[in-house]
Formats: structure tokens, C-alpha cells, sequence
């Protein structure tokens, strides 16, 4: 598997997500079976090129190569100088957004509302290419099957983005009208890979091994992006691999070792954000992680209620060592996982 001249470990790829892939959850996920992540998307507007959050996106610190940088805006211009910025701060791969359909995101017609408007989306695509040629650093291009039900317009834009210099596609089986809401759709996905000789990826309501290798049949996509089903769940990708390689599941793994996989993405997340932050923003991370498992719920409301780092950690480690004297390895979730967060 290659973008552009970059060969991947595997074809199994962790979805950008606001407020979730950032470099602690990326190398996470690698770790356990990724092949290649993609970060929280990044703004184009300059005004907000300095800000905290945009800082945190752009630091790229001890990852593992290849650094896949999405970017998203309006302006061709101040999108090539996006992508120009971000390879300057270690960007391998500069990746489009237009697949977002967050409101916030669509008001200002960036997003997956580009696809509304293919001129404006191939001038950004001719200006990013661009501008990362002479870096020798490849773009891609992340979108939907198109805006609404009556305009699945992603065969005709990924060919045209194929001939402007993109090196790979990504599509999400949803229109941005549809939102998250419904069954993913890999028919368009098929026929994005049928027109296109570069590679695509199919991404969408891929959540199992099961899932992953009767998607991969369906459309004859060269690779999978996860990136809802990985949240609480970061080894999903080692069991999709050895799923694909072998035809068996792996079984489930060992409580004490989920203990170690959240401490250590605990510590490294709280050396990004800090304290004041880190022990906010790290809860999403700790509910998706125990949703549905014994005493999560009153574990949970202990857990929110910490305003320290130190605390939380602990309140974390005693949980599982509980758990694990009486489950070796992972319990089955006795329920659904709490509000996920949504890829772009």
C-alpha cells in the first residue's frame, strides 16, 4: 500500500477526528495495528494559525512517520499555504477535507459543502497539489459520496482530482446530508475505485473484522479508514488484521492490558494538554473506554467529578485492577457506547 512514494505497514487507517485523533490517540492506535492515521483537521484561516488548539494539532513530537496533516478551507490560496505550512512543522501527507458535514464546518462552505461546488473544490485541490509538489509530499483527498441523495457527485469529482495530482481518495458511504444518521452505502465506493487508478478507501460503519473484510469484497477498495468504532476500542485494528490474514478472531484482550494501553495514553495526554485541560478533555477518552463494562456507570460519575490529573489517573488504574479479579480478560459491553464524536 503507497501514497505516492510513502509505503504503509498495512491498509488499515484511522479516521481524522476533531477533539479525537490527536498525536497521543494517533500513536495509540498505531501501536495496536494501524497503518497510518490522519489528525484532527487544521484550519486554513490565518487569524487562527497561532491559537492553543491549533498549536496542539500541528505537534507532531515523537510520531510515527508517515505525519498525515488534514487541512480544511475555502480559499485556494490560503489553502496552499496551509499545506505549505504544515510540511514546513513535518507534514509527510497533506490530506483535503471535504468530508466534514459539521454544521459549523458547512455554514462557511468549507467541509463536505465543497462538493456543492466542484469549481471552487478542484481549484483548492489544484492549488494544494501544488503547493506540495515541490516538496515532493503527496495530497489526498477525504469526501463524501456527495451533498445530498440527488447529487452523489464523488466518481465524477475523484476523477478529476485523480488527474489533477491527487495520490489517494478516501470516501465516506454517506451523503453530507445523511450526516452519521443510516447505514453507510459502499456502491458509490465501488464505483469511485472502478474509475480511479490510484488507491481509494472506503470508510464508513466500519466496526468489526467481520464488517471490514465484507467491505473490502463489496468495493475492492485498497484500504479501510476507521474511525468512530476505534474510539474506546484502539485495538480494533489488530483484530482486523489478524481477521484478514488469518480468517480468526483474536480474543479478547486481557483487562490489565487495557489497564496499561489507557494509563499510558492517559500520560501522554496529559503531556500534551496539560493539567487544566488534560483532565477535561481526557474523560470523553475514559467513558469510551469503559461504556458498557461492570460499575462503569458509578466509576464514570467518580471519574468526572476529579479536577486533577493525578486523581483521575488513579481513579482509572483501581478500576481496572478491580475489574481484573474477576475478569482476566475484557467483558463483553452490556451496552452501547456513549455520544461519539464524528469524523470529518
Amino acid at each position: 500500500m503507497f501514497i505516492g512514494p510513502i509505503e504503509l505497514p498495512n491498509p488499515l487507517f484511522v479516521a481524522p477526528m476533531a477533539g479525537v485523533t490527536d498525536r497521543p490517540f494517533r500513536q495509540l492506535c498505531k501501536r495496536l495495528g494501524a497503518g497510518y492515521a490522519v489528525s484532527e483537521m487544521i484550519t486554513s484561516r490565518p487569524e487562527l494559525q497561532d491559537t492553543p488548539k491549533t498549536q496542539r494539532r500541528r505537534d507532531h513530537r515523537g510520531e510515527t512517520a508517515p505525519i498525515a496533516v488534514q487541512i480544511a478551507g475555502t480559499e485556494p490560496i490560503l489553502m496552499a499555504e496551509a499545506a505549505r505550512d504544515n510540511i514546513a512543522h513535518g507534514a509527510q501527507v497533506i490530506d483535503i477535507n471535504m468530508g466534514c458535514p459539521a454544521k459549523k464546518v458547512c455554514n462557511v462552505w468549507a467541509g463536505s459543502a465543497l462538493m456543492r461546488d466542484e469549481t471552487l473544490a478542484l481549484r483548492i485541490i489544484e492549488a494544494v497539489v501544488t503547493a506540495a509538489a515541490p516538496h515532493g509530499v503527496p495530497v489526498t483527498l477525504k469526501m463524501r459520496t456527495g451533498w445530498c441523495a440527488d447529487s452523489r457527485n464523488a466518481v465524477r469529482l475523484a476523477e478529476r482530482a485523480q488527474a489533477l495530482g491527487v495520490a489517494m481518495v478516501t470516501v465516506h458511504g454517506r451523503t453530507r446530508e445523511q450526516g452519521y444518521k443510516g447505514e453507510a452505502e459502499y456502491a458509490t465506493i465501488t464505483a469511485v475505485k472502478a474509475a480511479l487508478h490510484i488507491p481509494v478507501v472506503a470508510n464508513g460503519d466500519i466496526d468489526s473484522p467481520e464488517k471490514a473484510h465484507a467491505v473490502l469484497q463489496a468495493t475492492g477498495a485498497d484500504a479501510l479508514m476507521i474511525g468512530r468504532a476505534a474510539q474506546g476500542r484502539p485495538w480494533i485494528f489488530g483484530e482486523i488484521a489478524h481477521y484478514l490474514a488469518t480468517g480468526q478472531h483474536l480474543p479478547p484482550p486481557a483487562t490489565l492490558q487495557v489497564r496499561d494501553w489507557l494509563l499510558h495514553h492517559l500520560d501522554e495526554h496529559y503531556q500534551l494538554y496539560g493539567e487544566r485541560s488534560g483532565v477535561r478533555s481526557a474523560r470523553k477518552h475514559i467513558g469510551w473506554y469503559t461504556a458498557g463494562l461492570p460499575g462503569a456507570t458509578v466509576f464514570r460519575a467518580r471519574m468526572n467529578a476529579v479536577d486533577n490529573t493525578l486523581e483521575q489517573h488513579r481513579l482509572v488504574q483501581d478500576y481496572f485492577d478491580t475489574l481484573a479479579r474477576t475478569h482476566g480478560l475484557l467483558p463483553e459491553r452490556s451496552a452501547a457506547a456513549p455520544a461519539l464524536e464524528h469524523a470529518a
